[in-house]
C-alpha cells in the first residue's frame, strides 16, 4: 500500500463550509487542474476524470464524519484501486484541509504515478486554498 499526503492548507471558511463543498462531488470540477483533465462527469455522490496521457480516475463518497472527515474511494471504472481521505481540522481562525491517498500499486506503478498523485493533491489542496482562503 502506498500513503500519499497533501499539504495541509489553512482555510479561513468554518469546518461546516469547508465540509459541505467538499461532499459535494460537483465541486471537484473546480479542485482540478482542467487543463490537463478530459471528459468530467459528476453527481453529488460521485465524480469521474481521464487525465491526459493517463488513466481515469472515479470517486465516490463513502462515509463521512459531519465537518471533520470525507471518506471517497476508488470506483470499478478507476484504473488504480485507492481511498482518499479529505480531513477538516478546526483552526482559531477557521480551518486547516489535507488530504491522505491510500493506493495499492504495485513498484513500476508507483514508480510512474506517485509523483503525479502527490502534485494531484497539492494542487487540491492549493485550488481550496484559492477557493476559501
Amino acid at each position: 500500500m502506498t500513503t500519499i499526503e497533501s499539504k495541509k492548507v489553512a482555510l479561513s471558511c468554518t469546518p461546516e463550509e469547508a465540509f459541505k463543498f467538499v461532499t459535494d462531488m460537483n465541486n471537484f470540477e473546480q479542485l482540478l487542474p482542467m487543463e490537463r483533465v478530459d471528459a468530467f462527469t459528476s453527481t453529488e455522490d460521485e465524480c469521474s476524470f481521464k487525465a491526459q496521457g493517463s488513466f481515469h480516475i472515479g470517486l465516490q463518497k463513502q462515509n463521512t464524519t459531519e465537518f471533520s472527515k470525507i471518506e471517497l474511494v476508488s470506483t470499478p471504472k478507476s484504473a488504480i484501486k485507492f481511498n482518499l481521505d479529505v480531513f477538516i481540522d478546526q483552526t482559531a481562525d477557521g480551518c486547516e484541509v489535507y488530504q491522505i491517498c491510500n493506493a495499492q500499486l504495485n513498484p513500476f506503478l508507483k514508480m510512474m504515478v506517485e509523483k503525479p498523485l502527490n502534485n494531484l493533491f497539492d494542487f487540491i489542496a492549493d485550488r481550496m486554498k484559492a477557493i476559501h482562503g
